[in-house]
Formats: C-alpha cells, sequence, structure tokens
C-alpha cells in the first residue's frame, strides 16, 4: 500500500454507483464491524480467562481499541488507491484474528515454562526457579500482549470506513449526499448483529475456534470484494494466492487450533491438565497431580484460571461452610445453597438428613459435569468427581435451579419459600456482577427466606489477605438486619479462608454452637474444638473496623476493597 497523498483516479462509465455495488459494499461494512465487535470481545475474554480481572480487560480492551480505530482513520488517508487497499487490508485483518490467540497463547506459556527450563538445565533446585532479568520482564510483557493485538486490529479496523467511503464515492462521478452517513448506519447494524453473535453462539463455544470462524468472514467479504473489483486492485492475481493459502490456514486453526492453543493454556498450570471447557460463563480447568505409593491422584478445579478447589483439602473449607451453620440452625429441614455447583458443599449438608436441598447455581454445564456421565470427561477424573461429591447432585432430595442468584432469590420469595439454613458459597467478589451478591440489598432477600431461628453463613475470602473486604462482608450483613460472627481456618491450598455467620433472633451463633457437647454429625476433619477456636482472631484484627465500610448496593464498596487487597497478587504465577 504506497503512500501518497494523491487521490486514486477511477473511473466510470455510469456515473453513479450500481445498486448490486452499493448493497454489496454496505454488507461488506456490516460485516466487518460485526467482526470488529466480535475480536473486541475475543481478546478481553482471553485476557480475563487466562490473566484474571475480566471486567478491567473488558474495558481496557474496548478503550484501546477504539483509540486505536480512531488513530487507523487517520492512517487510512495515506493509503493511495482504496480498492488495493482494502483487499490487503481485509486478508491482513483475517490473518492477524485468526492467529492472535494462539500467538498469545504460546508466548504465555513459554514465558511461563522458561524458568522451569532454565533451572533444569543448570540444577536448580524446584523452589530457586529463576524470576528476574529476561525471564521476568517476559513474563510481565506477556501479560500485556492481548492488548498489543488489540491495537494492531484497532489500527486495521479503524481504517476500513474511510476506505469503503472511498470507495463508494470512487465509484460515482457524483458526490455521494450521504456517503459517510450510509456507511457508519451499515457500521452500527453490523456491530449490533456481532454482539448478538457473540453472546448467543461464541461465547459458548472455544476461543480459538471462535477467532478462525470470525477470520473466515473477513476472509470472504476480501474474496467478495477481490471478485467485484479485480480491474482496480493492484496485484490482484497475488492477493488471490494469498486469500487461498489464509483460507489453509483458517481451516488448519479451526481444526487443531482449539487443541493447539489449550496445550500452551495448559502450560500454565503446574499440574496436568486433563480436562477443559468453556462454558457460556466460564473457562473450567481440571488438573490432575500423580503422587505414587498407592495414593490417590490430586485433582484440582480451576475456574477462569483460579483454584476453586483441590481433591486432598476441599473437605476442610465445606466443612467449616456447612457444619457450623447447620450446628447453630435450630432445624435443618429445608436448606439452601447458593453456589456450589460441584456439589461439595451440598455432600455434607445431606449428611444432616435434609428433608430438602436447594441449589441454586448460574452456570448449568458446570453442575453437569458433577452431575452427569459426560463422556467426554476422562473416565479417572469423572469417577474422582463423582467419590469427591458422594453424587450428591443426583439425590431425589435436591432441587437444582440454574439462575442469576440476584434475581433467583426472587423466585424464591415470590413462591413464599422459607429455609432452615442459607449457605451462600459463591466466588470471591473479584467482579462487579459478583458485587451486588455481597450487597445489602441481596442479605435483604436472603432475609425474607430465611426462618426467625434458622442461620445463614457466607464465605467471606481471606482475613489474611483481604482483611477488609473479610471485614466489610459482616458489615453488610449487619446492615440488613443480622447478628453476625466471623471465623477463620486454614486451607492449604488457599492459606487462611474465613466465613461470616449470622441469625435473625434469639442467641447469637457463637453462643448456639457453645451449647454443644458433642458434634451433630460425624466428619472426619472437624471437631467442635475446631470450631469454637475458629472464632478466635488476633487481639488487633478488629481495631480499625469503624473505619471499613459495608458494601450498599451499587457502591462496589466490597469490590474495591477486594481489588486493592489482591491487586499485588494478581500476576501470572504457576498455579
Amino acid at each position: 500500500m504506497p503512500s501518497s497523498s494523491q487521490p486514486e483516479s477511477v473511473t466510470t462509465g455510469s456515473g453513479k454507483i450500481s445498486r448490486f455495488d452499493d448493497i454489496l459494499l454496505l454488507g461488506i461494512m456490516a460485516v466487518l464491524a460485526g467482526c470488529g465487535l466480535i475480536y473486541e470481545y475475543l481478546l478481553s475474554h482471553y485476557a480475563g480467562r487466562i490473566l484474571g480481572a475480566l471486567e478491567a480487560a473488558i474495558y481496557t480492551m474496548i478503550g484501546l481499541m477504539i483509540v486505536s480505530m480512531g488513530l487507523g482513520a487517520f492512517a487510512a488517508r495515506k493509503i493511495r488507491c482504496a480498492f488495493s487497499g482494502f483487499a490487503i487490508l481485509e486478508l491482513t485483518v483475517a490473518l492477524c484474528g485468526a492467529l492472535a490467540i494462539l500467538i498469545t497463547a504460546a508466548v504465555i506459556g513459554f514465558g511461563q515454562q522458561l524458568p522451569i527450563l532454565v533451572a533444569e538445565m543448570v540444577g536448580l533446585p524446584p523452589d530457586q526457579l529463576p524470576s528476574g532479568g529476561f525471564i521476568g520482564i517476559l513474563q510481565k510483557l506477556s501479560e500485556y500482549l492481548p492488548y498489543v493485538w488489540g491495537v494492531i486490529l484497532g489500527l486495521m479496523i479503524g481504517m476500513e470506513i474511510p476506505l469503503i467511503a472511498r470507495v463508494r464515492q470512487s465509484l460515482s462521478e457524483q458526490h455521494l449526499l450521504h456517503n459517510a452517513g450510509t456507511i457508519y448506519g451499515a457500521d452500527y447494524i453490523g456491530a449490533g448483529i456481532g454482539a448478538a453473535i457473540w453472546v448467543s453462539f461464541m461465547l459458548a463455544i472455544d476461543i480459538q475456534l471462535a477467532a478462525a470462524l470470525t477470520a473466515s468472514f473477513n476472509l470472504i467479504a476480501g474474496l467478495l470484494f477481490l471478485w467485484r473489483f479485480w480491474p482496480k486492485i493492484r496485484f490482484a492475481p497475488i492477493l488471490l494466492v494469498g486469500h487461498f493459502i489464509a483460507a489453509a490456514v483458517l481451516l488448519l486453526l479451526a481444526w487443531h487450533g482449539p487443541s493447539w492453543e489449550q496445550n500452551f493454556n495448559n502450560l500454565l498450570y503446574k499440574d496436568n491438565v486433563v480436562y477443559s471447557k468453556s462454558t457460556r460463563f466460564q473457562q473450567l480447568t481440571f488438573t490432575e497431580r500423580l503422587r505414587g505409593n498407592d495414593l490417590p491422584p490430586v485433582y484440582s478445579l480451576y475456574i477462569n484460571g483460579r483454584l476453586q478447589f483441590s481433591s486432598q483439602d476441599e473437605h476442610i473449607y465445606h466443612a467449616f461452610l456447612v457444619h457450623p451453620t447447620l450446628a447453630a440452625s435450630a432445624r435443618t429441614d429445608n436448606v439452601l445453597i447458593i453456589g456450589g455447583g460441584d456439589g461439595l458443599g451440598l455432600k455434607k449438608v445431606l449428611d444432616w438428613q435434609p428433608k430438602s436441598v436447594t441449589l441454586m447455581d448460574l452456570d448449568e454445564d458446570l453442575v453437569k459435569l458433577f452431575k452427569q456421565h459426560d463422556n467426554e470427561v476422562p473416565s479417572r477424573l469423572r469417577q474422582a468427581l463423582f467419590t469427591l461429591n458422594a453424587d450428591a447432585l443426583n439425590d431425589p432430595r435436591v432441587n437444582l435451579i440454574f439462575n442469576d442468584a440476584f434475581n433467583g432469590v426472587d423466585e424464591l420469595i415470590k413462591q413464599q419459600q422459607k429455609f432452615d439454613a442459607i449457605i451462600v458459597d459463591l466466588p470471591d467478589p473479584s467482579h462487579p456482577d459478583l458485587n451486588k451478591l455481597y450487597s445489602d440489598m441481596f442479605y435483604l432477600k436472603l432475609k425474607e427466606l430465611l426462618s426467625n431461628d434458622g442461620v445463614v453463613t457466607v464465605q467471606s475470602t481471606s482475613p489474611y489477605h483481604a482483611p477488609k473486604a473479610f471485614i466489610s462482608v459482616a458489615k453488610t450483613l449487619e446492615l440488613a438486619g443480622f447478628d453476625v460472627q466471623q471465623y477463620h481456618h486454614n486451607v492449604p491450598s488457599f492459606g487462611e479462608w474465613g466465613w461470616s455467620i449470622a441469625t435473625l433472633s434469639g442467641k447469637d451463633p457463637q453462643s448456639r454452637l457453645a451449647l454443644l457437647n458433642r458434634m451433630p454429625v460425624v466428619d472426619d476433619w472437624l471437631t467442635l474444638g475446631l470450631i469454637h477456636g475458629s472464632f478466635e482472631f488476633p487481639k488487633n484484627f478488629y481495631q480499625h473496623i469503624d473505619e471499613i465500610k459495608p458494601n450498599r448496593i451499587g457502591s462496589s464498596q466490597l469490590y474495591q476493597y477486594h481489588q486493592q487487597a489482591w491487586s499485588e497478587n494478581e500476576r501470572l504465577v504457576l498455579f
């Protein structure tokens, strides 16, 4: 695309753009707009799922691409021939869009394996992996690679509208009165269609497959443009060969790209990845660590790169989540679990022989992995998952509801349901959408569902790593009218972890637990002594409690506390 300030010279015999050409160009513009929006979502989604901080990744990516598109629009003025420039541009966008995710995954994976390779070469022990110098720089820069691709694609996408406008104008000897407005109309409509395709279809498929499919539309648009305006395009035969080569690359990426990309992503994990699945809401990754000596393997679940449980110590977390709650409750006939789609907490609840348990989780695909015999899941992993939750999700007393908890509890309120105990086992408030599930409004809804002598327990992040966030959960429950106490215990895979337990009337939870002289149910780990001791905190732990604010709906206060506390830990590490 040679640079010049001279306008292209194109002659037409009609003096007016044909209806066919106009419809073709506007259709191409709409398709490209949809592809451009999907590229924004793909790159930000990948950055969020692999590197963490999905919300920040989305906003950053969209902002960078919008600025880059503006710069690209200015740069398009330097392209001498709009016809040739546009044909080359679409071929380049297709290749970059299809390869961006795979190349990023390869660089990030290599950056995480490099310290291990260096350590093995020079004989360093596993706990002294090199992390500074070139290795540290590579690992840090690899986190920003998705945004580099966003800038590159943004620059090229920004050139599309100016070039299409010039093509339309050059096909007519008369000035096109509404040239820019018509093209922008096609652009906006196409972007809307692209968003709908992303939400309804591409969000649930493998991200590399989605990239290849999106790039194929860029390639088809380029081929149609090449076919229709062949005489006006320089080096058209070479570009045609390039399009056919790109088509072969896209087919290869669509067929093998997802497995290649997943293999690169698997390099981020210390243990062997045995199964991965992208659901509509999150990326699920299961790892396996073989231990030998007839010991069972250790299986772990990561969601969006963050550990959710490890089979070697999940029983500790779930015992502290469930047993103090039900032991302090007046009855255990009707229990509500919010989150916990793996069924591990449910298994502990069923030990109390309830009459019914309602489990509400957003991700039906996650629950299916722990509930159904999916042949896609390796048999040893499938058997391990059913052993871990004792097939609890198939218990006839369990009622499964798949809904966003904030809206789902409204349906239970409409049905005038009441629960003897409510267990909230949600991920940490690391996203604004999760923040509302830790708000005073949400806890007021739970208040309507809880029996007067019942108990509610909320997992409340780490009191060691995020003390302000931990205390804020309790203050938010108090704001909603609960009598709240907090407790903690060490879970080796997570470190020090905490929970908030609350009642509406009568004695506080700790006083109720103090009345027990034995555990009402048998647990291989938990004892009354451990429960009583878990309510003890360091002497100065709550000394700044008056400075910590509750999480009112719309304030994002807890989200801010959580992000502030964990930000220094939000870097890429071997899981």
